[in-house]
């Protein structure tokens, strides 16, 4: 058997690839070229050697303050270009190699250029939109004044007929008909100003106005023609010009400070009509000058950042890379003699021989007098863990890593995943109608991966793109499971032959009402349609399903409990073999390994014994007789022997481990086995709780309670872990009556009805809650619990997932985070 085992080939996903830890000693001249080169290779892990440093207080600090300023500069070109809407090369030109010191003084001439066009552009839409402001009074306000002339003029008219060609008239007259009288405007007289302010604070400022002055003003305004452009966000604003009657300074003093505190821009309204016109001659030649500068100005603009976008993704991908360069070179430190830098880091194994070619390329094109040095060294660190990926099982990798990275050389439960996760998601969604869509959506983002691939994509299509194998396996699986349901969107499906069922006398009109015909040909294939419609049908689908569900949760826990045994054997941990393993297997098997096989039996033999009783009179009397219940000879004793079993089980977990670590850390500091260590089976580096990890600080007391909290959770965990897959059933039942619901009481009920209107209506609301309950919800839903099983149930019998990640220093990552 060990020869066996041995004999296996590796897997590529089952352990992490190996590492190693090496040092790099690099001379300055050579340093920024060899990091670019291995930032390109992308399988280094740097670690930092200067921890106890702040950012501030590194070597490198100054360049990397210079990338930021430009990566500053390159992001305010990249908002000026998406303001102007200035279409921007999506792919770096080929250009001629340039320099970040070239880089860095062609930024700083293009920012200087561009926040000074910027500039001379406020101003001058500053000017144009206070002319044409200018303009809508002049042309509303001539309205107004216009119409308060012609009254004033008739008011006039009638005081000379009526009151100054009379014979009887006094000179001293009143001092109303005094200011009445023609003749030129006193302090004391009737004053207007015009102006122009915001749609939206009309009513406010004219409540303000009529509170200000008691009343003693005369409120005008109209519309303006055209929306003006906000100078400071940009946006086209409604504006309002009003005409603002009133009499005294006072009055005037304070109308113009309520508009000063609304924003309203006041201007300037000659009375004389002929002003009125020469004014806005002047105001209109003043625009067309303007507007023509203006556009002169936005085409030069709009050119030069049509200039900066042909270059922008080439600079940006440049100086994230110089700026990821510089914070690796601030990892680093400088030799006794400060000519080297000395690195140090995590490679695979594989990469070895790809690192030494980079690094020789970057001593030879740098013209370096001394090579760099690449030797590996020993650590007592738990090396990083890498697994190698493709498209399809990066997804399953990152379900598994989301509950915890493995540690390095631990069994990668993805490999498992792969099937089991999108094998139990089908047993809970189960209907291969609804399956179909989810593989027609599945093919749909695979058949455009590449095109999807270069899109920006928003996050919920980013992660169903991400998982778009993950939805062609589920899909597939789904189809499968509908077919052995035999559920095609809830609808009995008769694959083999038009009729699901054969009555020996050719009737078959009672089937459905007893439930199961007596005399029929066995279904070739699946669940047979005829317990469809029968009173039958829910008891017997629910014992089928809710027993699939045990049987398959106890397949993937014993999976679970053997991959620890592999864990174990590959550590050379004996311990976990023997008072881990063993027991484990014993207690799971002795009781639901038992309940599996009573299930297999009752299924072949087609016997009626109640399997609750059976499994609760096993605890409760367990040497009364069977009777009816027997399902097989010699059934008592067996249950004895396995009860027997079960309850050693509890115990061989609890009490040697522990026991055994503290006598092996009393002999060793007692010198009585340092001869024995290089030979003995037991691998104390391995062992997690080993004295050798713990030679200063062991605790028994520790061990013993951890050993304990293990071996408590492990039983219960036996027992509602079982339970817990019975979620299977749960949500494949739940799935199959909400299907059939819909189908029976929405489409069928709609259907039965001659009215177009209310089967339109029936097929809408069918096919929303198929879209968007059995097909969202309910993928999303099974999908959750899916997850549930593997991190839970499934990980928890043999994976750590206390481990960290590989993360090599790689140009490529940055380039996809940053984008």
């Amino acid at each position: 058997m060990e020869e066996f085992l041995d004999n296996i080939p590796p897997m590529d996903l089952m352990r992490s690839e190996k590492m190693t830890f090496v040092q790099l000693i690099i001379p300055v001249e050579s340093a920024h070229r060899a990091i670019s080169y291995l930032g390109e290779l992308g399988i280094l892990q740097f670690r930092d050697l200067n921890v106890d440093k702040s950012p501030f207080q590194r070597t490198f600090v100054n360049q990397v303050k210079r990338c930021a300023e430009m990566s500053r500069k390159l992001r305010f070109f990249k908002d000026q270009i998406s303001k102007a809407g200035v279409l921007a090369s999506t792919r770096p030109i080929l250009q001629e190699h340039i320099e970040l010191e070239e880089l860095e003084i062609r930024l700083a001439d293009h920012e200087h250029e561009l926040i000074e066009m910027n500039s001379n552009s406020e101003k001058l839409q500053q000017s144009y939109n206070e002319l044409l402001e200018f303009k809508m009074v002049l042309q509303k306000a001539s309205v107004f004044l216009v119409s308060s002339n012609s009254h004033s003029v008739s008011e006039e008219r009638e005081l000379n007929e009526n009151v100054f060609l009379n014979d009887n008239y006094v000179e001293d007259g009143s001092l109303l008909e005094q200011e009445m009288r023609p003749g030129p405007s006193n302090q004391s007289g009737l004053r207007f100003i015009c102006g122009i302010i915001c749609k939206s604070k009309v009513l406010r400022f004219e409540r303000m106005l009529f509170r200000a002055t008691r009343g003693n003003m005369l409120f005008n305004q109209a519309p303006a023609d055209v929306q003006i452009m906000d100078p400071i966000s940009t946006e086209m604003v409604e504006k309002t010009v009003f005409v603002v009657f009133f009499s005294g300074e006072q009055a005037r003093n304070k109308v113009l400070k309520i508009c000063e505190a609304f924003g309203a821009n006041c201007y300037p309204v000659p009375e004389d009509i002929t002003k009125q016109r020469q004014i806005t001659r002047e105001v209109s030649s003043r625009l067309t000058e303007l507007e023509a500068t203006l556009d002169a100005g936005i085409r030069h603009r709009n050119e030069a950042l049509a200039s900066i976008g042909f270059h922008l993704i080439k600079w940006m991908s440049m100086v994230r890379r110089e700026k990821a360069v510089y914070d690796t070179l601030n990892m680093l430190n400088f030799d006794v003699t400060k000519k080297c830098l000395v690195g140090e880091g995590w490679c695979p194994i594989f990469a070895k021989t790809q690192i030494q070619e980079a690094l020789q390329r970057a001593t030879f094109d740098s013209s370096s007098q001394v090579g760099i040095i690449f030797h590996v060294m020993d650590t007592v660190e738990s090396p990083p863990t890498y697994f190698r990926t493709n498209r399809l099982t990066s997804a399953f990798q990152e379900i598994v890593d989301a509950y915890g990275v493995a540690r390095y050389q631990e069994a990668n439960p993805a490999v498992y995943t792969v099937i089991t996760f999108p094998f139990l998601f089908a047993v809970m969604f189960g209907d291969w109608g609804h399956g179909i869509c989810l593989l027609l959506g599945a093919l749909f983002l695979i058949a455009r991966e590449s095109k999807l691939n270069n899109q920006k994509l928003g996050s919920f299509m980013e992660m169903l793109f991400g998982g778009r194998y993950v939805l062609l396996l589920m899909s597939l699986f789904s189809i499968y499971c509908g077919l052995i349901y035999n559920e095609f969107f809830s609808v009995p499906y008769h694959i083999f032959g038009a009729s699901a069922y054969k009555c020996r006398d050719n009737s078959c009109s009672d089937a459905h009402t007893v439930g199961l015909v007596k005399y029929r040909d066995p279904y070739p294939f699946g669940v047979d349609p005829s317990w469809r419609g029968s009173r039958s049908e829910l008891p017997f689908l629910n014992s089928l399903k809710m027993k699939l569900s045990i049987l398959l949760g106890i397949a993937q826990m014993n999976l679970g409990i053997i991959l620890s045994y592999f864990n174990a054997r590959f550590t050379g941990s004996s311990l976990d073999i023997r008072y881990q393993f063993v027991p484990q297997v014993i207690f799971l098997n002795s009781l639901f390994g038992y309940l599996s096989l009573l299930i297999v039996i009752k299924w072949c033999t087609g016997s009626q014994a109640d399997l609750y009783h059976v499994m609760i009179y096993m605890f409760l009397s367990p040497f009364d007789d069977l009777g009816e219940n027997e399902l097989f000879w010699g059934q008592r004793p067996l249950q004895i022997i396995l009860l027997m079993l079960a309850i050693v089980a509890v115990p061989w977990m609890l009490f040697p481990k522990p026991f055994i670590l503290k006598k092996i850390h009393t002999e060793r500091f007692q010198g009585r086995t340092y001869g024995m260590l290089g030979t003995t089976e037991i691998d104390l580096e391995g062992e997690p709780d080993s004295a050798r990890q713990h030679q200063e600080d062991f605790n028994f007391s520790e061990i013993f309670v951890h050993q304990m909290i293990h071996s408590i959770e492990f039983v219960l965990g036996a027992v509602s872990n079982t339970a817990s897959y019975l979620r299977l059933w749960a949500l494949s039942l739940a799935h199959s009556e909400l299907s059939t619901v819909f189908y029976e009481k929405v489409l069928l009920l709609a259907w039965g009805y001659d009215s177009f209107v209310i089967r339109l209506i029936g097929l809408a609301v069918f096919s929303f809650a198929t879209a968007f309950i059995l097909l969202m919800m309910e993928t999303l839903s099974a999908f959750l619990h899916a997850l549930r099983l593997h991190w839970v149930e499934f990980q928890n019998k043999f994976y750590h997932g206390d481990g960290h990640k590989f993360k090599p220093f790689s140009f490529a990552s940055i380039d996809e985070e940053e984008d």
